[in-house]
């Protein structure tokens, strides 16, 4: 039986708040609804799913490096981390696979130090502002830039 490629969708910091943070700006959705509905994204798209949350910095950072060898697409919303992580953005640098920066939120049309990102400049393509639908999209763009 072949095996499936994988992709990796890493959540970083207060994430693991969805649903109860800021319903206004990041919706009603639990983490956990918006990882089933990436679950069912992947199933359709005949890929395994790693999905994992945290708020540590340097736990990301292990996934990472672990995701160069395990995984063939990555989505990351680094939260917070997004915006002050140069250890995030090396780590990042270290792949040779698509990656997919996410955010629930339109960073530009927020707070002007949301609108510098380091997680850019490592990544293959950006998509925010759709809510849940975000984390969909980026499925789409890792299935679609894979090298399979």
């Amino acid at each position: 039986m072949a095996t499936r490629p994988s992709i990796w969708i890493l959540n970083g910091p207060n994430l693991n708040l969805l649903g109860e943070r800021e319903p206004g700006i990041y919706g009603g959705e639990s983490l956990a609804d918006i990882e089933q509905r990436c679950r069912d994204a992947a199933e359709t798209a005949n890929l395994d799913l790693e999905f994992r949350q945290s708020n540590h910095e340097g736990e990301l950072v292990a996934w990472i490096q672990e995701a160069r060898i395990s995984a063939a697409g990555l989505a990351i919303n680094a939260g917070a981390y997004t915006h002050t992580s140069v250890a995030v953005h090396d780590a990042l640098r270290l792949l040779d696979i698509p990656i997919v920066e996410v955010h629930l939120s339109n960073i530009f049309a927020r707070e002007e130090f949301r609108h510098k990102s380091y997680i850019s400049a490592a990544a293959t393509g950006v998509v925010c502002g759709f809510g849940p639908m975000s984390y969909l999209l980026a499925i789409d763009a890792l299935a679609a830039r894979m090298d399979l």
